[in-house]
């Protein structure tokens, strides 16, 4: 239990024992009814972000605190912010950056990294924090049996290609719309199912890359 539990939070179980129990940020209501849907609730949490997050590391700590989405983060992870913040105290083993495979879903992701480099730095420095990059095509043809998805449109391409060679025919290439729209074996493949993501640890220095990139002008 804790005292502020956001709204919006599908939280976990905790269970079974022996499994590090994750929370899984995602872009939106949408995207957080659907990874809901798909996840393990035993261990693994979901919590939404409406949207685009502020720049944390330029904006002051009174706006940092009235924000009602780092709020929301603050109050889940339950470990304080700033010089607070006691890592001893989280209650997620891992936290899971999940957002659309886009432009903007790119530049949300980089957006909460920065909040947890300015703000919760332990979790990145004991690497705890993780993003997942959805498929952003998904290629059908008759007869395919199979879950074929592509990272960006030159892999999609080559997939076609392999496809047709492979004596598929009318190939058909989707471009999902957000991850609200990639249906239940999809997400669960690439973003849910600890066994087939694939999930990327981040580090301070992906931060600094993001800062550099965002920020330019408020430097290091």
């Amino acid at each position: 239990m804790f005292p502020s539990r956001p709204l919006k939070l599908l939280d976990c179980a905790f269970q079974p024992e022996g499994v590090a129990a994750e929370l899984m940020i995602v872009e939106g209501d949408s995207a957080s009814s659907s990874i809901g849907a798909a996840r393990d609730e035993r261990f693994q949490a979901v919590l939404p972000m409406q949207g685009k997050p502020l720049n944390a590391w330029k904006a002051s700590r009174t706006k940092v605190a009235a924000n009602p989405f780092y709020q929301a983060i603050i109050d889940t992870i339950g470990a304080g912010w700033d010089e607070s913040f006691e890592i001893e105290r989280v209650r997620y083993e891992r936290i899971i950056l999940i957002f659309d495979p886009d432009a903007d879903g790119i530049h949300c992701s980089m957006l909460v990294l920065m909040f947890f480099y300015r703000w919760m730095r332990p979790l990145l420095d004991s690497g705890r924090i993780y993003l997942i990059h959805p498929p952003m095509f998904e290629l059908t043809a008759p007869g395919l049996t199979k879950i074929v998805c592509a990272a960006n449109e030159e892999a999609a391409n080559l997939q076609v290609k392999q496809l047709l060679d492979a004596g598929y025919s009318n190939v058909n290439k989707k471009r999902f719309r957000g991850l609200g729209s990639m249906g239940h074996a999809i997400l669960s493949k690439y973003c849910v199912c600890l066994e087939t993501r694939l999930a990327v640890k981040m580090r301070a220095s992906d931060a600094t890359a993001a800062i550099a990139l965002f920020s330019p002008k408020q430097g290091l």
